[in-house]
């Protein structure tokens, strides 16, 4: 899937290019291999500005880790899972690597929840009968892993500071709304084709208890205006995020865990994490380059605001489009683009603000898929793939609105 994408950017640019050049403008090929130049430039800026704020957050997580705090999140979460996977046997194994995955994915450890993610697949996998087609809590699991439940984004936090961002958690709550609506709607989609019931009192008083914290915030910020809206967004937010780290240090200490050897071991991941981002972001940064030199980026933007402008619509959120429009089909495209909106608009642009919002309110769907029914092997997805567009979709909609809402 990558790849076509990535090699249609140089096909498409080249070919908008020649129409561009039939056109009359003679200087379209000039731009294309100076976009080549400024995005390989970029690419690498943007990896080295990286490094600082990995390392920190990846030492942090870390702690986090070793300090026992995915173990606990998962205890939490168990009697909440055994309800909505019914088939599966209470006690079964399966259980223990759902509740270690979502929890490590809750808290931003990418690292830690993919492993534990595939184990849960291979775990479930054991009680299907018909081992290429996919069961019923497969696709709730992947459903709620496309759904991003994330409740630090850090890494848009990251790039957004890199980007120059005047207060980089400033899309914290507008992340936070976006990706509850996407596991809402994911899992009450999924639910619905499952006929899973949700008329449970466990699985109303966790689904009743997020509800409530979801709109608690909404009314709180109902009685605001923009301008203090946005102050203690961002009050709010860093008073959340610099909490969280002194939860994790704290609690790691209290279970004697090294914090220091703990931090140090995470940021030197985080040292070769930033590094090897560097070929992915060339690649993609210089395809989407010479995709929007070319015209064939505007081409689309201006088709799409001529289509909301006959609508009655406000045009200010086309230009994060990119971003959503990647976002089901490829991580590092979705992440490419975001970066490029922001290179181009600003970080603090209405624009930047959104495309940061969608990037952090859902997961890579068909990515997720591939890689996690490919690890066992299941070819026939059933309804998984319409039931994580669903979530993907509630997702970026409810981005536009929140954004619009704080920043518009």
């Amino acid at each position: 899937m990558l790849n076509k994408i990535w090699l249609s950017f140089f096909i498409i640019a080249f070919v908008s290019a020649l129409a561009t050049w039939m056109g009359g403008d003679g200087l379209v090929f000039e731009r294309l291999v100076k976009a080549v130049f400024s995005m390989a430039k970029v690419s690498v800026e943007i990896a080295i500005g990286l490094i600082g704020a990995l390392c920190f957050w990846l030492g942090v997580m870390k702690i986090a880790e070793r300090g026992g705090m995915v173990d606990v999140l998962a205890k939490g979460l168990s009697p909440l899972f055994t309800r909505l996977m019914p088939d599966v046997p209470k006690g079964h194994p399966a259980f223990g690597s759902i509740t270690m995955n979502l929890s490590a994915n809750l808290l931003g450890l990418d690292n830690a929840a993919t492993p534990m993610g595939i184990k849960a697949m291979h775990d479930l996998q054991s009680l299907n009968k018909t081992p290429d087609t996919a069961t019923n809590a497969q696709i709730l699991f992947l459903v709620l892993n496309t759904s991003s439940v994330t409740l630090f984004p850090i890494a848009v936090f990251v790039y957004r500071a890199q980007q120059g961002a005047a207060s980089p958690t400033d899309v914290f709550i507008p992340i936070l709304l976006a990706t509850f609506a996407s596991t809402f709607v994911g899992l009450l989609v999924t639910c619905a084709i499952q006929r899973i019931k949700l008329f449970n009192t466990v699985v109303l008083l966790y689904l009743g208890g997020l509800v409530a914290i979801v709109m608690a915030l909404i009314l709180y910020f109902m009685n605001l205006t923009t301008e203090l809206m946005q102050t203690h967004s961002a009050v709010f937010s860093n008073f959340l995020i610099f909490a969280f780290i002194i939860v994790c240090l704290c609690w790691a200490s209290i279970k004697k865990i090294d914090v220091y050897d703990s931090f140090i071991t995470g940021a030197k991941q985080g040292f070769e994490l930033s590094v090897s981002l560097i070929p992915y972001l060339l690649a993609m940064l210089c395809a989407i380059g010479v995709f929007r030199a070319s015209g064939a980026l505007d081409y689309v933007l201006d088709w799409l605001r001529t289509v909301v402008i006959t609508l009655g619509g406000d045009t200010q959120f086309v230009d994060a489009m990119p971003t959503a429009f990647m976002k089901p089909l490829s991580g590092s495209g979705a992440r490419a683009m975001m970066l490029e909106t922001m290179n181009t608009h600003g970080a603090d642009s209405f624009a930047g603000r959104l495309a940061s919002t969608i990037q952090g309110s859902t997961e890579t769907t068909f990515y997720v898929l591939a890689v996690y029914f490919g690890a066992v092997g299941i070819k026939h997805t059933r309804h998984a793939v319409g039931c994580g567009l669903a979530a993907d979709l509630a997702g970026i909609l409810t981005a536009i609105g929140v954004c619009y809402w704080f920043f518009g």
